[in-house]
């Protein structure tokens, strides 16, 4: 996911893409225990897109509080 891509979302489209985020990496997770999940690199690049969405999120914030 691109970080201009996620700017570009309103602060309720981030939250939503958080969260789903954050259930596809748990679906990955339950893959890999069960031996299904062909390719562990992307449980790497699920992670790196929720903490992605979340800096950004927080930069939103804080960026609306200085205002």
């Amino acid at each position: 996911m691109n970080p201009k891509e996620i700017r570009e979302m309103s602060l309720d489209e981030m939250n939503r893409k958080a969260q789903d985020l954050k259930e596809e990496l748990f679906n990955l997770r339950f893959q890999h225990a069960t031996g299904q999940l062909e390719n562990p690199r992307k449980l790497d690049l699920a992670k790196k897109d929720i903490a992605r969405v979340k800096t950004i999120i927080r930069e939103s914030e804080l960026n609306d509080s200085k205002e």
